[in-house]
Parts: structure tokens; C-alpha cells; sequence
């Protein structure tokens, strides 16, 4: 249990220095609300239209598909760091890995084809 103690540590310090910044902001800063900051903005320009509108089905099927190879290449950059680290232990280990980078890439063509990341 002795082996966590560091990075328990490690974490409280950061959850004491993020919840300082926290609240010494809301405490000290100053509070001078107008009409402007007291607005709903986007991006720094005031909305138009609706809220209620609807989106393109194909803009979730691209916010998935971002996240998807987002988390694939999370997961490849360690794998890619211990890559000959991987080959010394197991080569189940890097079997393993090359049918996950086989499968996402299958994917990812397919969604490619299938014109999945085109945007309109």
C-alpha cells in the first residue's frame, strides 16, 4: 500500500492547488456584471435562431467517429512508446495490439469509403 502513497499524495496536492485557484477566483476577483457578460455568447458571437434546432444525423456519426480514432491513437501512443519493451515480454501482447491497430483501420477505411467523414 506503500507504493500508492506518492500518488495519492501527488493527487491531493493537485486537487488543493486546482480547488484554490478555484475558489480564490470566485472570492477575489472583481464582480462587475453588465448587460454584455450577463448575455448568452457562442464562440464570442451572440446566438442566432433557434436553440431548438435540429441537427444532421451526420454531424453525430462525425463526432463519434472523431472520438473513436481519438481514443485509438490515446491508446497507440504508450503502445508505440514500449513497442520493443512489448516484444521482450509476450508476443501475445503484440498480437493483441496488431489486431486492434487491423480492426480500427478496417473501420476507418470502411468509413472512409462509405464517405462517413465527408462534411457538407
Amino acid at each position: 500500500m506503500s507504493g500508492y502513497l506518492p500518488i495519492l499524495l501527488l493527487f491531493l496536492v493537485g486537487l488543493l492547488i486546482s480547488s484554490g485557484v478555484i475558489f480564490g477566483v470566485y472570492f477575489i476577483g472583481p464582480k462587475r456584471p453588465n448587460k454584455y457578460k450577463n448575455s448568452v455568447i457562442e464562440c464570442g458571437v451572440p446566438p442566432s435562431g433557434d436553440a431548438k434546432k435540429r441537427f444532421s444525423v451526420r454531424f453525430y456519426l462525425v463526432a463519434i467517429s472523431f472520438l473513436l480514432f481519438d481514443v485509438e491513437v490515446a491508446l497507440l501512443f504508450p503502445w508505440a512508446l514500449a513497442f520493443r519493451r512489448f516484444l521482450e515480454i509476450n508476443h501475445f501482447i503484440l498480437g493483441s495490439a496488431l489486431l486492434f491497430l487491423t480492426m480500427i483501420t478496417v473501420a476507418f477505411v470502411y468509413e472512409w469509403r462509405r464517405g462517413g467523414l465527408e462534411w457538407e
